[in-house]
């Protein structure tokens, strides 16, 4: 029997969720006690910001049993047992402990429908514990089962497709226009959220400089050294950074940062290189009229959304399909199970004589 304990995003908020965080050693010495305590014969502990889950095989994994584990968790994390705590959590057994299992992977279950993050976390998990001997043949098949439900599903769905974060959509923009984002250089006027997240998501394509600048030198500072860029002197960016290819703006100013006789300027001597401004700043750091100008491609927080709500749309309308395929592997998944067990039972026990050191079946391959 399989038995899912958890919470997630939709159901604690982050004061309960950060409150059950587990890292890596803390997993390991859990999963030892879990185990140790017969509460489980195998465990996987999956934590990230989003959730945390525990997936256990056994026999007896039912509702008295999920109070047990309720109460070893809240132990394990030295949290005061209370029975609200029950109402952030969630179990499920079996086909619908597989079925979840199968939709986190896939990215069903995610903040944001069908990223990929999961995927990565969830291994870490199901490594961790396969090396350290907690997870075993059951838990084991189920998760390599999952590895392989989501690699189908991320190949022939549109679950992926398309970019549902304002970041994600403006790397992808910068990537049309440029043909490749190895040798732009990215300027970023403010020091806001959103502006270092899209900055970040750029430079992670492979953007290869950074020059950041704010009314407040300080703040240009902190920010460059976060991201591993250059502070540069608000009042003379334009000469500091001549060449900038995407310029992000996210600032508080009253008026427009950017405006047009400047950019103008600003774009004299560039040989008709081209210039991307993305404008993250409500209200508009950017003078609408810039548009107009030759080899300008500007885009507002509006524009970033709407082509995100597309694309979050369009990953809707594949949620259907990616569950019909779930289903299906999910009982093919419980049908071999019930088989290999039905195979098992059917085999007379040998006697000690009859055991030869290679007579078992090796399961782990």
């Amino acid at each position: 029997m399989i038995a899912l304990l958890g919470l997630n995003h939709k159901t604690a908020p982050v004061q309960v969720r950060e409150r059950f965080a587990f890292n890596a050693q803390a997993s390991c010495e859990t999963l030892r006690e879990l185990i140790g305590q017969e509460l489980a014969r195998e465990a996987i502990l999956l934590s990230t910001c989003n959730r945390v889950e525990l997936y256990i095989a056994g026999d007896q994994l039912g509702e008295i049993h999920c109070n047990r584990l309720l109460q070893f968790l809240a132990g394990a994390r030295s949290i005061e047992f209370d029975s609200r705590l029950s109402e952030s959590f969630y179990f499920h057994t079996d086909k619908d402990a597989l079925t979840h299992l199968f939709r986190v992977v896939s990215g069903l279950d995610s903040m944001a429908l069908g990223e990929t993050e999961i995927l990565g976390q969830v291994k870490d998990a199901y490594d961790l514990a396969l090396k350290k001997c907690f997870s075993g043949l059951h838990l084991n098949k189920a998760f390599q089962v999952a590895f392989r439900t989501a690699k189908f599903i991320r190949s022939q769905t549109d679950i992926q497709k398309g970019h549902i974060s304002v970041a994600n959509v403006a790397v992808e923009l910068a990537g049309k226009i440029f043909s490749g984002l190895d040798d732009c250089h990215v300027l970023v006027i403010g020091a806001g959220d959103t502006s270092e997240k899209t900055a970040k998501a750029i430079l992670s394509r492979g953007a290869s400089r950074l020059s950041i600048t704010n009314r407040t030198l300080e703040r240009s500072q902190t920010l460059a050294e976060k991201l591993g860029g250059t502070a540069v002197d608000f009042s003379r960016w334009p000469q500091a950074s001549p060449n900038a290819d995407i310029i992000i703006s996210s600032t508080s100013a009253p008026g427009y940062v950017l405006t047009r006789p400047l950019i103008e300027e600003y774009m004299k001597g560039r040989s008709n290189h081209p210039l991307l401004l993305v404008d993250i700043a409500v209200p508009r750091d950017i003078d609408p009229a810039i548009d107009a100008l030759e080899n300008v491609y500007l885009y507002n927080i509006d524009d970033l959304q709407a082509i995100a709500d597309e694309s979050r749309l369009m990953r809707e309308k594949q949620i259907l399909l990616c569950q019909e395929l779930i289903d299906k592997r999910v009982g093919e998944f419980l049908d071999a199970m019930r088989k290999d067990l039905e195979f098992r039972n059917k085999i007379q026990p040998l006697s000690n004589s009859e055991i030869s050191p290679t007579s078992h079946t090796d399961y782990a391959k």
